[in-house]
């Protein structure tokens, strides 16, 4: 009985000073790291400490336990006890309370611990945020699941054929791997609506366009002087290419949110690796690391994946290596299936999981460093590639298509319609270059 209490001690004491070495780890990487990196680290510090509490007030327990020495005549003081006239419990509680002069005895009245002033305020605020995020959720829930609906109710037959084709099928797989709340049979019929409401609007723009001209001078919209054969072949194609690109659109929109999943789980994925690498030195259950992730609320990108994981065990009943590579199959980043994959194989194989956290976590930091620096070069690039045409182009042809007017070399346009066309211009290549900017970084 005694060396058992003795081995619990032990384990315990190897306990904390692995925590207070990984404290003091973190401690050092601090002052290294960039001011991004220091809010992780410092949560972690936070969590460690929080765990080093725990710890020892199990140390404290342990030693109690080894105190060998008893109190004496304990059958004589309980027999004393047993005929002394027995107390309400209320009444004991109060008497203890007068005798140790605690504060805590006093009785308040429902007035006295109502909140006052700033209290209420707080507490309205929070309410009245709290309202309208679930007002938003709801709000959008029921605007998805409408549409979804509609096209379900109209569709459904068809989407389900398409749905055995090669390309369609590999949509299937999209859609899992970007976590969008849709489906397979109701996203193929809400392409197919979208596609359908696309060509009604292309017709009526086609109509338009048939009998009107839009122009940068005043009045902006004149009537056509074309013949209509000629105005026909100069539109009809708005019938075709508008459908055209929403039906892409549609069909790639998965796979881009895909791509945007993965790099934010990229984004994530050191600092949550690091974080599990301590948790993973208390030696205690994985599937407890994956919920503590969850329960810190700082990896939101990673919390979807780990919850599904967490379903799949809890759910479906899978064991802990199988929801591994179910998810590692599933998920939209590389680096997160190559980390569930490796982990799963030191589980099944009794490896050593806080040494193989923490040798990934060091490559998963490196890695994110040098694309930081990759990153922050590209923006160099961009910053003077936009400079140079939304900035400085417009000037020149500003000035250009001035002299040309001024000269007499063919430009018909008044100043107002040049600076219009100018203002258009840049509107459209301001446009033009943040949907690429979006687009590379999604």
């Amino acid at each position: 009985m005694i060396d058992k209490r003795f081995e619990k001690l032990k384990k315990v004491l190897a306990e904390e000073k692995q925590q207070l070495n990984e404290i003091e780890k973190f401690q050092s990487d601090l002052d290294k790291a960039e001011s991004e990196e220091k809010i992780m680290i410092k949560s972690q510090i936070e969590l460690l400490e929080k765990k080093l509490k725990e710890t020892h007030s199990r140390l404290k327990d342990a030693l109690s336990e080894l105190l060998f020495s008893k109190p004496l005549e304990i059958e004589k003081k309980e027999d004393e006890e047993n005929l002394k006239p027995q107390i309400p419990k209320k009444e004991r509680d109060d008497e203890s309370r007068e005798k140790l002069g605690s504060k805590g005895g006093q009785k308040y009245s429902l007035k006295q611990i109502q909140p006052e002033g700033l209290e209420i305020e707080t507490v309205k605020r929070i309410k009245k945020d709290e309202e309208e995020a679930k007002k938003k959720k709801e709000e959008a829930k029921k605007d998805t699941s409408e549409f979804s609906k509609i096209a379900s109710q109209m569709f459904s037959k068809y989407s389900r054929k398409l749905l055995g084709s090669k390309s369609f099928q590999a949509l299937e797989e999209e859609l899992v791997k970007a976590n969008l709340n849709y489906t397979p049979v109701g996203y193929i019929s809400m392409i197919i609506l979208s596609t359908f409401i696309s060509g009604i609007i292309a017709g009526f723009l086609f109509l338009f366009f048939l009998f009107f001209n839009v122009e940068a001078v005043l009045p902006i919209i004149t009537r056509a002087t074309d013949p209509v054969n000629i105005r026909f072949i100069k539109v009809f194609w708005m019938l075709f290419v508008i459908p055209l690109a929403t039906f892409i659109f549609m069909f790639l929109y998965p796979s881009m949110e895909k791509r945007s999943a993965g790099d934010a789980i990229d984004t994530e994925l050191p600092f949550a690796t690091i974080h599990m690498s301590a948790i993973s030195g208390s030696m205690i259950n994985p599937i407890k690391i994956f919920e503590i992730i969850i329960s810190t609320h700082e990896y939101p990108a990673l919390t979807k994946e780990f919850t599904k994981m967490i379903n799949e065990i809890n759910l479906y009943g899978y064991d802990i290596v199988s929801a591994l590579k179910n998810t590692a199959k599933n998920s939209p980043s590389k680096k997160l299936a190559e980390l569930l994959n490796g982990l799963s194989t030191t589980i099944h194989s009794g490896g050593d999981m806080p040494k193989f956290f923490d040798k990934r976590a060091q490559t998963l930091l490196f890695n994110y460093k040098l694309e930081q620096q990759k990153a922050s070069k590209a923006a160099e690039t961009f910053m003077d590639m936009y400079i140079s045409i939304v900035i400085a182009a417009p000037m020149i042809l500003m000035l250009l298509m001035m002299i040309m007017k001024i000269s007499g070399l063919g430009i018909a346009m008044s100043v107002g319609g040049i600076a219009l066309l100018i203002i258009m211009g840049v509107v459209i290549t301001n446009i033009v270059f943040m949907t690429f900017l979006h687009l590379r970084k999604s």
